[in-house]
């Protein structure tokens, strides 16, 4: 039998029921990513499967460098044929890795071969791949029809123009809906010179004279006006944790202003600050119906010597503690709720010992008032957790103290156009997890509400939700 197969992660038969008669073959809303526009609109083929698969992908860099690899075959100027030798080698070495599994999943999905890798056939495997990489079914656009998208919701900054996601909307040859994601780093970037630099920016592409923190609201609105006419429907935001310090509204001004200049303030005021503009940006959003995201949790760029040489996103980030996460989380949810300024939230964990904070926290805010069930969502497994203990475990989470029917579901969080396996690897695991719950007598064996909740948590709740 081959490797990947219908039965593949999941044992019992509840469970390859429901994969085979609904999952595997839903369409793919994969409502955060981080692929260029301009890749899509460009459509240019890739030279061969070392660089479709290996550049810029650090999930794999990690890996390789845990396999002894010299940085040369990772992120030098090695061959392509050294380069995916190296990762061959490190293949072999993955198991328990959910790259063994995605690795396996990308050749059978698009390559349609059935064995696996290892460093005795890396080459056969590198030619066979890079004779199909020349046909026209391997550019991204054929790569994301062929994987049944859509929906793609990219990662831009919020004074990107968005050209690239015009000109795609303009190109009827393509129906994929490839739509921009207001992504806030800038807005709360702790270097005060930068941030100074970004609002002078700001006020000049915005016509509007910022001297007030009321100004910078009005300009960010005019921003995510912008976003929504080309079809955004979703912010994101990525704090490293979450740390919530009220102000009153003078105090906001007078620390904003002083940013504003480039003064550099303490990490309490720094707090205050991001605290007002993170509600401040919530009510821009819940106006236009827009989801918020907040991807908490990473600590970035640890090894400064391989920063430095090598830059940012290289595969040197892991997961973060917190003190005190739960009273600032729900202070926060709070102070938009009595503004009432509080959007659809997804809240997206990367340290797994507090998915029952995450959870309790996000039914406190549950309600019937934003038009769809369970406004407030606990995002899916997400970097370090999207392996199959980790995705159990966010699953569970949610079962346990949410309404799992209603959870929107998987996404990729990649810069990978073969990726979207990662949506079959979910589709998988959550029908085992459920089957299983019905082989043991949990649930009933009840086929239309288990398909209607396989069906909504693979796609129709994201359809509902994002209103794309």
């Amino acid at each position: 039998m081959d490797f990947i197969n219908d039965r593949f992660m999941i044992d019992n038969e509840v469970g390859v029921r429901l994969y085979q008669e609904v999952a595997k073959d839903l369409p793919i809303i994969d409502y955060h990513c981080h692929l260029d526009a301009k890749d899509i609109y460009e459509n240019r083929a890739f030279a061969d499967i070392t660089q479709l698969w290996l550049a810029g992908d650090h999930y794999k860099w990690r890996a390789m460098r845990a396999n002894g690899i010299d940085e040369r075959l990772i992120t030098g100027d090695a061959s392509p044929e050294a380069k995916f030798q190296a990762w061959a080698e490190t293949v072999e070495a993955a198991f328990g890795n959910p790259l063994y599994h995605w690795t396996h999943l990308e050749l059978s999905h698009y390559f349609g071969y059935r064995q696996t890798l290892d460093s005795r056939n890396w080459r056969e495997v590198m030619e066979y791949c890079n004779r199909l990489i020349r046909q026209p079914d391997f550019t991204p656009r054929r790569l994301m029809e062929r994987s049944g998208v859509e929906v793609i919701c990219t990662t831009d900054a919020p004074l990107d123009s968005l050209e690239y996601h015009r000109l795609l909307q303009q190109d009827t040859s393509f129906a994929i809906k490839v739509l921009p994601t207001f992504r806030s780093d800038d807005v709360f970037n702790e270097n005060a010179a930068e941030f100074a630099l970004f609002t002078a920016k700001l006020g000049q592409l915005t016509d509007l004279d910022i001297d007030s923190f009321d100004q910078f609201s009005a300009a960010l609105g005019k921003r995510i006006a912008w976003f929504h006419e080309v079809g955004c429907r979703i912010s994101d935001h990525g704090p490293v944790s979450i740390e919530y310090q009220t102000a009153d509204p003078d105090l906001v001004n007078q620390l904003f202003m002083r940013k504003a200049s480039g003064q550099t303030l303490t990490k309490e005021e720094e707090r205050q600050l991001s605290s007002a503009i993170f509600v401040m940006l919530a009510g821009h959003y819940k106006s236009l119906g827009w989801a918020m995201q907040i991807h908490f949790g990473a600590i970035r760029n640890n090894n400064s010597r391989m920063q430095q040489q090598l830059g940012i996103n290289t595969g040197f980030d892991s997961i973060n503690d917190q003190s005190h996460l739960a009273a600032s989380l729900n202070a926060l949810l709070d102070a938009m709720a009595k503004k009432n300024a509080l959007p659809k939230t997804i809240l997206y964990n990367l340290n797994a010992i507090y998915n029952d904070v995450v959870a309790t926290t996000i039914a406190n805010f549950q309600s019937a008032d934003l038009g769809v069930k369970s406004p407030m969502q606990f995002g899916s497994g997400w970097w370090f957790n999207d392996t199959r203990r980790g995705m159990e475990n966010q699953l569970n989470s949610l079962a346990d103290q949410g309404l799992l029917m209603h959870f929107v579901g998987m996404l990729t969080d990649s810069r990978s156009f073969v990726s979207y396996t990662r949506h079959d690897y979910f589709r998988r695991i959550l029908c085992n997890l459920i089957g299983g719950w019905v082989e043991k007598g949990e649930v009933p064996d009840n086929k239309e509400i288990l398909t209607r909740m396989i069906r909504n948590i693979c796609h129709d709740n994201a359809n509902n939700y994002f209103k794309f």
